[in-house]
């Protein structure tokens, strides 16, 4: 299975993995490895959204080189609460799509057969 998170205006590929050690799928989210995503166009910000489970994350904004600018296309928790460790500075991305981004998942052995 191959995760993919692609900027809406041109498909330039935001975020990629193809195995669970890179990407994480949780409470319908894409939490990927930030090894993972490529942070050319993303911005963390400042503002922030407190989950009572999780923390506080930290939204991050889209800011292509074509001028497109999209706000909390991802996020981020750099200190979750306890028994969330595990999303630990994981960018983190609507599976839906978004203003700035949408998302796609491929079979990779149906596409290989």
């Amino acid at each position: 299975m191959t995760f993919i998170v692609k900027e809406r205006t041109n498909g330039e590929i935001i975020a990629a993995a193809k195995d669970n050690h890179t990407v994480r799928v949780f409470e319908g989210n894409w939490y990927f490895k930030p090894e993972a995503v490529n942070m050319q166009h993303l911005k963390v910000t400042d503002r922030t959204y407190t989950c009572p489970y999780k923390g506080v994350c930290y939204w991050i904004d889209l800011e292509t080189s074509d001028g497109v600018k999209a706000q909390n296309v991802a996020w981020v928790y750099r200190d979750p609460k306890p028994t969330y460790e595990f999303i630990k500075d994981q960018i983190a991305f609507y599976t839906r799509p978004t203003t700035g981004t949408f998302s796609e998942k491929t079979d990779d052995q149906a596409a290989a057969g």
